[in-house]
């Protein structure tokens, strides 16, 4: 059974796109002390790989869509019992791995660890560094991609990322359901959709 929708017309949004700014040869040294400079204070995203300094101004369809995403996974974890602990856009780094970046969410299920076991990326603009790359670096177990109205999700094997049709972290989630109520829903509409998706779960049981 599909969750409803009461969420009214469709406004026209003007183009949206993230700023991005890349910093070439920028030493670790450098980056860590612009992420102690702001842990206080928000700013721009970074992302670091390999000397390359990425700021990013994500667009207000950008965090819209990372709000609705979060707060329906979030409206899951409630229904069915789950423990899930979120971490936001907290930043992780490691110097020896030369890698270090700001999720637009992410999660660990069960107690916290030191990485979480899954991260949300919401892509609006390519052609920046690798963020998978990033992530395997540091180990993240999975890492879901939202683009172009779906999810793509990526599971570490071994020494890289595969691609998986769901989450192997939440099974029994419906990533396609996720999808349509993010895809449909206007910025004027954020908790019905949630309510909706509320009810819908409840009536599963």
């Amino acid at each position: 059974m599909e969750s409803e929708a009461p969420l009214g017309p469709r406004l026209p949004l003007p183009p949206d796109r993230d700023q991005v700014v890349i910093l070439n040869r920028i030493p670790w040294a450098q980056y860590d002390a612009l992420c102690r400079a702001r842990e206080d204070s928000a700013g721009p995203r970074m992302a670091y790989l390999d000397g390359r300094l990425e700021f990013i101004s994500p667009s207000r369809r950008h965090e819209y869509e990372k709000k609705l995403i979060a707060r329906l996974i979030e409206t899951y974890a409630e229904e069915t019992g789950l423990s899930l602990n979120g971490f936001g856009s907290e930043t992780y780094r490691r110097k020896v791995k030369e890698a270090g970046v700001e999720p637009d969410e992410c999660y660990c299920v069960g107690p916290a660890k030191l990485v979480p076991d899954f991260a949300i990326a919401v892509e609006y603009t390519s052609g920046g560094i690798d963020k998978l790359e990033i992530y395997r670096r540091l180990r993240v177990a999975e890492v879901w991609i939202w683009a172009r109205g779906r999810f793509w999700i990526y599971r570490l094997a071994a020494r890289r990322y595969e691609e998986r049709e769901g989450s192997e972290v939440l099974p029994r989630l419906d990533l396609a359901e996720i999808a349509r109520i993010v895809a449909s829903t206007d910025e004027s509409h954020q908790t019905e959709a949630v309510r909706a998706y509320r009810r819908a779960l409840r009536r599963r049981g």
